[in-house]
């Protein structure tokens, strides 16, 4: 018991509610199985990104300098990025607050005295389970006639 009542109940409830709303907006959209798996895949990616120290992530960051060719990829990159963010601004939006619900939820877990592995398999199961919660609402719902079909 003790374990979980060291757990930021407000912050996993917050991460939750964010992946359910994402995972609803997905099913509406009719998005296909293959997207699917490559959102489950970059979701247990991002958390993974997270839970590694950062040094680590600063140490690789550097070598991504280190030549003018990793430099002009990465620039090029950048500027992809922005260019997406403009032609896809609510998707940019929905994203970002899934990023802050995440970081606070590591802000908390480290607050509390958890160690990365423990992090990384509660947020990756609090998120996942919102994906597969918000799939399942949407189903249900337009199942039963509670949502106006576009």
């Amino acid at each position: 018991m003790p374990f979980l009542k060291r757990l930021p109940w407000l912050s996993l409830t917050l991460l939750l509610l964010t992946y359910i709303i994402f995972g609803w907006l997905l099913a509406r959209s009719k998005t296909q199985p293959i997207l699917w798996l490559v959102f489950a895949i970059a979701t247990v990616l991002f958390i993974a990104s997270l839970t590694i120290p950062f040094s680590k992530v600063s140490d690789y960051s550097v070598s991504l300098f280190r030549s003018n060719l990793k430099s002009f990829g990465v620039t090029v990159l950048g500027a992809f990025l922005f260019f997406l963010i403009l032609a896809r601004f609510r998707l940019f939006l929905d994203i970002l607050v899934m990023v802050a619900a995440a970081i606070l939820v590591r802000i908390d877990f480290q607050v509390a005295g958890f160690n990365q592995g423990q992090v990384f398999w509660i947020t990756t199961t609090f998120s996942l389970t919102g994906l597969a919660v918000g799939v399942l609402v949407e189903k249900l719902m337009s199942q039963y006639g509670l949502i106006l079909l576009n």
